[in-house]
């Protein structure tokens, strides 16, 4: 099975002999050494910006559309717009974002302060819910006993969740990191916005380098799917995210940043947030008078709804990545780049997702034609 590619790798070295000396070959061989070398060394200069960097050009692609309507506004001054949009961008991470995921970061190193000294406990049920009426007493025993029995299985399993609070804290402890990257971002991101066709030209040359035939249509492709990504599942995540936060805290729910952080992430990996805002309503409704109860349901309510409002509307026919790909892309970003991961890691990976696909359907249906062409004087034969 070996000999076809021993024979093509000495043809190779044959042919290669016959057109340079042996000096033009070695000194070949030493600039695609140093050449190598250059990219490595330049690779490990700029690896600790590289989330960076990829957030800020996902930044541009996604807001471009603004940033262009905004310069035409003003008169065709696109330094101009790009100041105005950078501003809006760091009032919305410095202010919401940032005290979303502060707030997050402080629940997390709670639950990951509780788990390692083994003090995670579930709260008791409350006396009053005895007086509810038909279900009551009801509620109340199955309460108590999924209390007695969880709190049990957390003892015993306490032990083995140390090693998980570990993960957490080293988590909760990248949030100030990653305000900071979220900051660095859009500033670059505002640097970005003037130069995008430059920008635009030298991918397209890159691309052309790469694939000559499908350039315009994998830079097209790039581009939308980092807009229906950015917008129409991390954007739309975001906003729900916020408005889940700021109707928690009004709830005065415990670690509400946590709350929200989670319903961030139900949303991006398209579950919903329903598994978080449903539970919360109960809890208002046990807690609180009804007069409070009600206008914070409606909010929670419309929050819970939002993002299959938004949705249609920003990203029109949807999303064609499938869910999982987005998640291994929300699981391995964070690993890999921590809280800025959570955000690139699903756009990044959708965008190689469809790019495959683009170029194996091509390469397919290519395949296909070249199949029919060679049977056609088959049957013009017959």
């Amino acid at each position: 099975m070996g000999y076809p590619h021993s024979r093509k790798d000495g043809v190779v070295l044959t042919t290669l002999r016959k057109l340079l000396s042996a000096e033009q070959i070695v000194q070949l061989v030493i600039r695609l050494g140093l050449l190598a070398l250059l990219i490595a060394w330049t690779f490990l200069i700029i690896r600790p910006f590289v989330p960076i960097l990829t957030w800020s050009a996902v930044l541009a692609v996604a807001f471009y559309p603004a940033f262009s309507w905004l310069a035409k506004r003003l008169g065709d001054r696109p330094r101009t717009a790009a100041t105005i949009l950078t501003l809006m961008m760091l009032g919305i991470v410095i202010g919401p974002a940032a005290w979303l995921g502060l707030s997050a970061a402080e629940g997390i190193k709670d639950l990951a302060t509780q788990i390692g000294t083994g003090d995670l406990m579930l709260q008791a049920a409350p006396e009053w819910l005895k007086d509810w009426p038909l279900i009551g007493p009801q509620l109340f025993d199955l309460w108590t006993l999924a209390y007695t029995n969880i709190r049990a299985v957390l003892r015993e399993v306490a032990p083995y969740l140390k090693p998980l609070a570990g993960v957490m804290l080293s988590f909760a402890g990248s949030a100030g990191v990653g305000t900071l990257q979220f900051l660095l971002s859009v500033l670059v991101a505002g640097f970005l916005f003037p130069y995008g066709p430059q920008l635009v030209e030298a991918v397209r040359g890159f691309l052309f380098r790469i694939v000559p035939e499908q350039s315009e249509h994998f830079l097209a492709l790039a581009g939308a799917t980092i807009r229906a990504v950015s917008q129409g599942v991390i954007g739309v995540a975001v906003i729900q995210a916020l408005l889940a936060g700021i109707g928690l805290k009004l709830a005065g729910i415990p670690s509400a940043g946590l709350l929200a952080i989670l319903v961030l992430l139900l949303s991006i990996v398209q579950i919903g947030a329903a598994i978080v805002l449903v539970p919360v309503v109960i809890w208002i409704w046990m807690d609180k008078d009804v007069t409070t109860a009600v206008p914070l349901t409606i909010f929670l309510v419309a929050v819970g709804l939002l993002d299959n409002i938004l949705k249609p509307l920003v990203m029109g026919r949807g999303l064609s990545t499938p869910t999982l790909v987005i998640l291994i892309g929300v699981i391995g970003g964070t690993l890999a780049h921590g809280i800025i991961g959570l955000f690139i890691g699903p756009i990044i990976l959708a965008v190689a997702w469809e790019l495959a696909a683009a170029w194996i359907k091509i390469d397919g249906s290519a395949a296909l034609r070249a199949q029919d062409k060679s049977e056609m004087p088959t049957a013009v034969q017959r």
